[in-house]
Formats: structure tokens, C-alpha cells, sequence
């Protein structure tokens, strides 16, 4: 039997799932990551410093872990996102979906005819998924439209409309630049349109996924309902934990001192 999806198996059963997200260029940091207690790991084409052959080696670390392996790649590029998919990784997020035909592409190129478009050539998909993986991939490969443009706002009926989209996954940063003009706080219009497209989406059972600038923040967005969170990504982490330990390193320290070491 094919290799389950195990986000599909947790939010059948109510569960939240916890994504991490990676955009720096490393097979042991993303075998790390998966380890780390999250249930899917997301490489990140679109901003993330890295490509195809990144990608690759990090799904296969990612596939030695217990996580699921998902992508975002850089655009709506059929080509682009089947080559992921026989790369192994198990779920789509395509970013700036806008319109219900833009969802229809994402869709059928993530689905083999008669449902879909998707080329034959499971390749690695194979050795993650089992040699059944060609009979149960558009039931188990998840089809994830990004959704932060004022466009995709207006129209998520429509887009929610189209058969075989899996789950939404919104861009807040993006939103808010399109919706308040700045990508800082207060931004009442973006957050009112990220609990709309919620509503829309849970009335219709479709999950609904959010990027987070902390666990903190992804614990609030659990209490609003979404149902994946991603806690940010791997370089804000690593820089983050940097800064705090530098500072507890420089604790107390007289300001001569720390001013020898570069830190005024």
C-alpha cells in the first residue's frame, strides 16, 4: 500500500499540523527538521536560497524522518511542479493563486488522466511512495493554492469551487502588502480577509493552512482555526536563536567590553 500522507491522516482526525519550512540549501538541516517533532517539512523554491538538486537531496533527507515532504514552487509552472512530484514530495503550495482557472491548472497538474494532466514518471515518487504510488498519488498528493492577492480574496468562492483543492495555504505577509500597503502591524484589512477565506474554506471542510512569524503566533492562528501552521522558517530560527544567545553571552557585561567585540 502506498506510503500514507500523513497531514491528509491528521486532519481527517481532527489533528493540527505543525509544518516546518525550509529555505536554506541543506540535506542535514532538513533531516534535522524533520526530526524536530513537525509533521510536514515545506521547501521553499520560491524565496528559498536554493534549487532543483537542493530540493532533491532535502526530500530524500526529509523522507528518512516521520515528516511528509511538501514544496512551494516559485510559480504556476505544470512543468516545475510535476518534476516535485516525481521528486517524492507529497503536497503543492503554488503561491499568488488568483483566480478559480489558475486553481484548475494546479490541480490537474498535480492529478494522472483521467482527473488530471500530470506526466507519467513517478520516478522517486516510486521509492517513496511504494510501487503502488501511480494508482493512489491524486487521492494521496495534496494540490495547495497560496492565497494572498485582494483578487484571490474576492473570488475564493470560485476558487474553493474547483474540484481537487486539497487545502488553502495563506501568504499574510503578501495580503497585507496587497490589501494595507505594508507588511507591518496594525493591518486590520489583510486580517480581515484571512479570516474570510478561513470561513469560506471551513464551511466548505477545506482546511485552511497559515505561515507564522512564531510558535506563539502559530498557537493564535491554531485558536482562530486554521488547521496547518508553520511556526517560520529555518533561516529566521537559526538567526533568532543566534541573536538570543549572543545576548546572553553579553549579559552583564560592562558596555567596554562589549563594545571591543563589536556589539555597541
Amino acid at each position: 500500500m502506498m506510503r500514507p500522507n500523513s497531514i491528509r491522516t491528521r486532519l481527517a482526525a481532527s489533528q493540527i499540523v505543525v509544518n516546518g519550512w525550509l529555505s536554506i540549501a541543506s540535506a542535514y538541516s532538513a533531516e534535522g527538521v524533520g526530526h524536530s517533532g513537525v509533521h510536514a517539512v515545506t521547501i521553499d523554491l520560491q524565496h528559498g536560497m536554493l534549487g532543483f538538486p537542493d530540493a532533491l537531496a532535502m526530500i530524500q533527507a526529509i523522507s528518512a524522518t516521520p515528516a511528509t515532504p511538501m514544496v512551494r514552487v516559485p510559480d504556476l509552472d505544470p512543468a516545475q511542479i510535476m518534476h516535485m512530484l516525481d521528486a517524492g514530495a507529497y503536497g503543492i503550495i503554488c503561491p499568488m493563486i488568483s483566480t478559480p482557472e489558475q486553481t484548475k491548472t494546479l490541480v490537474a497538474a498535480c492529478r494522472y488522466p483521467p482527473v488530471g494532466n500530470r506526466s507519467f514518471g513517478p520516478s522517486r515518487g516510486l521509492l517513496f511512495g511504494g510501487p503502488d504510488y501511480v494508482a493512489h498519488a491524486n487521492e494521496t498528493v495534496m494540490a495547495i493554492p497560496m492565497i494572498e492577492t485582494a483578487e484571490a480574496v474576492e473570488r475564493i468562492e470560485e476558487i474553493l469551487d474547483v474540484e481537487g483543492v486539497d487545502m488553502i495555504y495563506l501568504g499574510p505577509n503578501d495580503l497585507a502588502f496587497a490589501l494595507d500597503g505594508h507588511a507591518g502591524h496594525p493591518r486590520p484589512k489583510s486580517e480581515a480577509a484571512l479570516l474570510h477565506v478561513l470561513n469560506a474554506a471551513t464551511r466548505r471542510g477545506i482546511p485552511v493552512g497559515i505561515f507564522c512569524g512564531s510558535g506563539k503566533e502559530a498557537r493564535a492562528r491554531v485558536e482562530q482555526g486554521f488547521r496547518l501552521v508553520t511556526p517560520g522558517n529555518d533561516f529566521a530560527h537559526l538567526t533568532r536563536s543566534m541573536r538570543d544567545s549572543v545576548r546572553v553571552a553579553l549579559e552583564d557585561i560592562s558596555p567596554e567590553v562589549t563594545a571591543q567585540n563589536g556589539y555597541s
